[in-house]
């Protein structure tokens, strides 16, 4: 596998039509999105990976540091720049990092990889699960972040810790070399399943690791010199801070999104027009989801894709997201037919963007090494028979998710899902079977937080189990409750009706998940995506995401 870095998620069609050529040649055809904005092309021959890089540089792409023990593809929201509620643009801030931090020799060797996730307003964003969340804010008129440390997703996982109330954007380089000494310093060399810097701060205690790099930070500033700093910001001014070319039509007043709807979703644009185009903060311009199955994408539909960034977008440019689709921005309100109409003749029309249809899944058993289960092609089969039941149309739905993993490691953020699974194995018998376990009530922003384990379905039941609850939410729910609004309220003990805690939820769900016995039905014992009996198997690896 090679994984394309995309700092801040953002592409260009020629960056895309590379990656479609590069694909052809020395992979399958097709490219894998992932759930932290990065490209990715799998099964290349490893006597062709030199021409892959060669080709990626052709058109700025790299995927040098994309892996290892260093820092990570820089994540950046995909609204930033046209999000309604957001202080200023985080994405030139996100790249210069990116930039600042490639190749530097400050971060070749860290005890683990090491992450950065920008967000562009408290909702957007996935800033408590990572090494250094940042969100934009204003004070008197001063550009800042609020720094959250420490957060992280895995076998075991943890919410970021806030560093301060406000650091001037004048400190971010700082505090982000500060923290990157600090833990590469004091992070745990030795032990390989406790080598994060979440593992760090929660060993040593929030406290003391805040103290710590606070003094860090002063000794960074007093010591750090003059072409060092100059190199950071020639990045950060490369990425036009004020982008006044677009941002000049941008309204004043907040508004929700999406903002598109129509009473008429009987027919295919109309469906996919509801939940798939937002309005930004920009008059007159929308942003258009391509919702992807778990991040495939065929090398024809990335040309087509590209086609389609030129045509109509003024940006010129896609973002990759961590729901693993793309967003296209900057396209006027007469052009979205078009922009449908192109899209939809290429298998790229699917609706349910923003809403549970569009389930992540990691690539699971299908490429990764440490995958227990098939969760790419659990989630292929969830949305398809989501849009076969029409849940898009279901506003009900709206703002929930459904994340899976192939393991613990949680490339696919089940931890922060509405219903998030990972995979596991388990014996019934003598019969190995796949299964997975069930979390609720996970979400994403500045106010994130982790699910709780609920109980294990196996994989043949997951589907069964999910249109269960769907029953369950819409005989127990009250007023206009969403289903993450329910499920939420479950998860804390405060249902209303005959389902008032998980536990009520799992004595009503523990006959569906009852498998019939090997011999009459040996198909619930095996894997999707496979003919042959399960068998839990694993090696050494890198995680998928």
């Amino acid at each position: 596998m090679i994984r394309i870095k995309v700092p801040g998620g953002d592409i260009t069609p020629t960056q895309l039509e590379k990656v479609a050529s590069l694909s052809e040649s020395f992979s399958i055809g097709s490219a894998h999105v992932s759930t932290r904005q990065n490209i990715q092309l799998h099964w290349v021959q490893l006597e062709d990976v030199s021409e892959v890089f060669r080709g990626l540089a052709e058109v700025g792409l790299t995927s040098r540091e994309a892996c290892g023990n260093t820092i990570r593809n820089v994540m950046c929201s995909h609204f930033a720049g046209v999000c309604p509620n957001e202080p200023f643009d985080t994405t030139p801030y996100a790249k210069a990092i990116a930039r600042f931090f490639l190749r530097n020799p400050i971060c070749q060797n860290l005890p683990r990889k090491f992450k950065f996730n920008f967000s562009c307003c408290p909702e957007h964003g996935y800033v408590r699960i990572a090494d250094v969340g940042l969100v934009p804010t204003v004070r008197d008129g001063v550009r800042g972040f609020r720094v959250y440390l420490g957060g992280g997703l895995g076998a075991a996982s943890f919410i970021g810790h806030l560093l301060e109330e406000f650091t001037p954007d004048s400190r971010l380089l700082s505090t982000s070399i500060a923290t990157i000494r600090l833990y590469d310093r004091l992070g745990n060399r030795e032990n390989l399943a406790r080598n994060r810097m979440r593992y760090l701060v929660s060993e040593i205690g929030w406290e003391k690791f805040q103290g710590l790099l606070l003094k860090e930070r002063i000794l960074v500033e007093a010591t750090i010199s003059i072409p060092t700093r100059k190199s950071y910001d020639g990045f950060l001014n490369t990425g036009d801070l004020n982008n006044t070319s677009i941002s000049s039509t941008s309204t004043k007043s907040k508004i929700t999104l999406p903002v598109i709807n129509s009473n008429s979703g009987d027919t295919p644009y109309t469906r996919w027009l509801n939940t798939n185009v937002v309005a930004q903060k920009q008059s007159g311009y929308y942003s258009v989801y391509i919702t992807l199955g778990a991040g495939d994408i065929t090398s024809s539909q990335l040309r087509i894709f590209a086609e389609c960034i030129r045509e109509f977008s003024l940006e010129k440019k896609a973002r990759t997201t961590p729901q693993q689709n793309f967003l296209v921005r900057y396209i006027k309100a007469d052009q979205l037919p078009k922009v449908f109409q192109k899209l939809s003749g290429n298998g790229l029309g699917n609706p349910g963007a923003n809403t549970i249809v569009s389930t992540v899944g990691c690539s699971g058993t299908t490429s990764c090494n440490l995958a227990i289960t098939n969760s790419h092609r659990l989630a292929k089969e969830i949305q398809s028979k989501f849009l076969e039941l029409n849940v898009d149309l279901d506003k009900d739905f709206v703002d929930s998710s459904i994340k899976i993993s192939g393991c613990p490691n949680s490339c696919g953020q089940h931890e922060v899902a509405t219903i998030g699974f990972y995979g596991g194995a388990t014996r019934i018998g003598t019969s190995m079977v796949p299964i997975y376990t069930m979390l609720f009530a996970g979400s994403t922003g500045e106010n994130g937080e982790l699910g709780k384990a609920i109980m294990r379905v196996p994989a043949k039941k997951v589907l069964d189990v999910v249109l269960k609850i769907f029953e369950y939410f819409k005989k127990e729910r009250t007023g206009n409750e969403k289903l993450n609004e329910w499920i939420y309220k479950i998860s804390n003990g405060n249902g209303s009706g005959e389902i008032k805690n998980v536990d009520d939820m799992k004595k009503l769900l523990l006959p569906i998940i009852e498998l019939p016995a090997f011999s009459t039905a040996p198909d619930f014992y095996k894997d999707y995506g496979t003919d042959t009996n399960f068998v839990a198997k694993t090696a050494r690896g890198e995680c998928a995401a």
